[in-house]
Formats: structure tokens, C-alpha cells, sequence
């Protein structure tokens, strides 16, 4: 099991970038609603709390009892993250007199501190918050100052706890990287999170869960369908097919070409051509989303008569990717949408999904590729809509 950050998301909107800088550290982390924390996970390491559209002053701002969270773990607050930290000890959190939003220049004041002190004196950070901290409790320590806020940075004595007001996740931070990597080092990560760990972990993984058992994978073009059935292929060989469905509406000679590469890469590939049965359907429709909905149902149908033709196929496997998870619910914990790539097929076909990306960002699904020996043409495709030139 790999050591992780927890990321507790106040409903911030760079949330999921906090977490893709992390990984790109080379360390792994999770997303959870603020009120969710995974208590006895001993693999937790650390925690950082995002930002919120919320003000902590306001009556529906979520909030969430940090005592058993500060007593256990280092503790970096963003933000909101840092301004619940301090109204929640004593401090005082008021309205600012104009919405600090945009460049700043952050001067570090204590160059022994453990977060900020190996970074340069001066340097560019991006502020966007329409509070900041007028008065923190005698037990905290101001660590960095801008032009505006005087406490844009602090550190609680004898405890591994850090605020900060601006965002270190955002590209305008020049030592953005810098301050979540020295975080990194406080929580003592050892930087496991790889690609070339996660193939060699989740390989290992498929070939326990699915055994012997026959897999069903509906290939896009896509890079996420294509990393998934190259990993699956690496793990269970020739108990993976995988369906390819031209309905007419792709990229030209893409059905061609995609069939090609998937060929080069060793996969057990059907590819269907269903242009005419698609072309009927859609003769004479002009709105969009209903053009959307008749091809997005003529792919199930065609996908579903396909796999039929398959005997003692058990799972589904999918491309869901983290983001899709994350996505599925709200900051409150509760289902916002139930989440799957490919809409209707696992209730349609009452198969086990499959889905070894879901941890995954975007970015990493491509690292994966290359990392299992993908050309890069294929992992960097421009992306392109299940309904294709259909929807134009």
C-alpha cells in the first residue's frame, strides 16, 4: 500500500490541482470531502486543506473539527484551509477591505522554518481571497508577509501546522512546487508514487481479481481506453477483447489507423463497421443533442451484440479516470451522478466493472503509456467526442 496525503476539499476549484502537484511529486494522495477523513488509515501521512468559495464567517461555510487531525498529522492549510486553522484556534478572520485577487510578492521572514526557509527571500506568489487573518493566537507565528497581508504565511509553535493565504498549487506561485515538496518532507514521504510502481502494483493486482475470467473492453481511439487495454493486456493476455465501433462519424481513416496501432500493440481487437445502420438512424435529424443521444444508444445496441457473440465474459472494463470519481460526488459526501465512460453499458450487460485507472489523472494515464512502451502519437491524440462529427 502506498503511503499517501490526504486533501481535504472545501469546495475549492484548484482542489484537484493540488493534487495532481502532489502526485508530480511523486507521492500519492486522495480527495476527500472536509468531513470525511479516513481515521485509522495508517497510511496517511500528512494532510492538506484546500480553499472554499465559502468565507469561514459564513453561516453554510463547511467546517470540520481539526483537533484529532492536528494532534496526529502535519497539517498544511491553503487559504481557506489556513484561515479555518486560525479562526478555529482564537484567531480572528474579517472581510477585506478590496478582494485580494491575483500577483503578490511574498517575503519570508523566518528563514530557519521548515516550509518556507530554503526559498528565496522575495519571491511571486497568487493570492485569490476575499478574507484574510487580522489576528492569530500567541501560539502561531507570522513566517511570511506581502505588500498587503501581514500574514500571509504562519507556522503554530511545537506543532507541525502551517497557513498560507496564497496558493502554492497555481503556476503564478513561483515556488509553489517548492513549499508542497518541503510539505512532502515534513509529513517524511518517500516519494513512491511512480509509474513505473503503479504498473507493476496494478498488473499484479488485475491478474489476482480477474484470474482466468474473460474481459470485454470498448475501445475509443481514446488515450484512456488505450492505456486501459494495454495494462489489461499485460496482465491477463488473450482473455481481453476489445471492440472498436466505427458508426461513420469518426476522424478520417481513423478506423483504419486505430486499428493499425491497436494491431502493433498486440491486442485481441473486433473492429465493427456499423456506418449504415448508424447513417439510417440519423437520416434527417439536425438537433444536436438528439443526434447525440441516437448514437450514443446505437453504440450500446451494436456494443451489446457484439460482446453476445462472446461466451463467459464476466467483467467490463472502463477508462475511468479520477477525476470521473471525484467528480461523481459532492463535497458533502452525497452522489451528485453515478459515474461510468461508457453511459448505460454495466446495467445494460449486468457485467463486473473493471476500471484500473481510476485512481489516475489525466496526465498520469499518459505517463502510464509511455511507461508501458505506447508511441507517443497515440498518447497525445487530440481528443475527440464519442459522437464525433455528428454533433458539429
Amino acid at each position: 500500500m502506498h503511503e499517501k496525503i490526504i486533501i481535504l476539499d472545501f469546495g475549492s476549484q484548484t482542489t484537484q490541482l493540488i493534487g495532481r502537484r502532489v502526485r508530480e511529486l511523486n507521492t500519492y494522495c486522495e480527495i476527500v470531502p472536509f468531513n470525511k477523513f479516513p481515521f485509522g488509515d495508517r497510511s496517511v501521512k500528512g494532510v492538506i486543506l484546500s480553499g472554499s468559495p465559502f468565507s469561514v464567517n459564513d453561516d453554510n461555510a463547511f467546517k470540520t473539527d481539526l483537533h484529532e487531525i492536528r494532534r496526529n498529522y502535519p497539517v498544511l492549510g491553503i487559504c481557506y484551509g489556513a484561515q479555518w486553522i486560525a479562526q478555529s484556534s482564537g484567531g480572528t478572520v474579517d472581510k477585506s477591505d478590496s478582494r485580494e485577487y491575483g500577483r503578490a510578492h511574498l517575503s519570508v521572514k523566518e528563514t530557519g522554518d521548515l516550509l518556507l526557509g530554503n526559498l528565496p527571500q522575495q519571491s511571486q506568489v497568487w493570492m485569490s481571497h476575499g478574507d484574510t487573518i487580522v489576528r492569530i493566537p500567541d501560539n502561531f507565528s507570522v513566517i511570511a508577509s506581502t505588500e498587503e497581508v501581514e500574514i500571509a504565511a504562519y507556522k503554530v509553535k511545537d506543532e507541525p501546522t502551517w497557513g498560507v493565504q496564497f496558493h502554492p498549487e497555481v503556476f503564478h506561485t513561483e515556488q509553489g512546487n517548492k513549499i508542497l515538496d518541503n510539505f512532502l518532507a515534513i509529513c517524511g514521504c518517500r516519494k513512491d508514487w511512480t509509474p513505473a510502481s503503479f504498473i507493476e502494483a496494478t498488473v499484479a493486482d488485475l491478474k489476482e481479481t480477474l484470474g482466468d475470467d474473460k474481459v470485454i473492453l470498448a475501445l475509443s481511439g481514446g488515450v484512456d481506453s488505450s492505456v486501459v487495454a494495454v495494462l489489461l493486456n499485460k496482465a491477463i493476455g488473450k482473455n481481453l477483447t476489445c471492440i472498436f465501433v466505427n458508426h461513420g462519424l469518426l476522424r478520417k481513416n481513423e478506423f483504419e489507423t486505430v486499428l493499425e496501432n491497436y494491431e502493433h500493440l498486440g491486442l485481441n481487437v473486433i473492429g465493427v463497421d456499423a456506418r449504415e445502420r448508424f447513417y439510417k438512424e440519423l437520416a434527417g435529424v439536425t438537433d444536436p443533442e438528439r443526434k447525440r443521444k441516437i448514437i450514443g444508444k446505437g453504440f450500446i445496441d451494436v456494443f451489446d451484440e457484439e460482446a453476445h457473440k462472446l461466451t463467459a465474459i464476466k467483467w467490463l472494463a472502463q477508462g475511468t479516470i479520477y477525476p470521473d470519481i471525484i467528480e461523481s460526488l459532492s463535497i458533502t459526501g452525497t452522489v451528485i451522478k453515478s459515474h461510468h465512460n461508457v453511459g448505460g453499458l454495466p446495467e445494460k450487460m449486468n457485467l463486473k466493472l473493471c476500471e484500473p485507472l481510476k485512481l489516475l489523472f489525466k496526465d498520469e494515464v499518459r505517463k502510464i503509456g509511455l511507461e508501458l512502451g505506447m508511441k507517443p502519437h497515440l498518447i497525445y491524440r487530440h481528443p475527440f467526442p464519442g459522437p464525433g462529427l455528428g454533433i458539429r
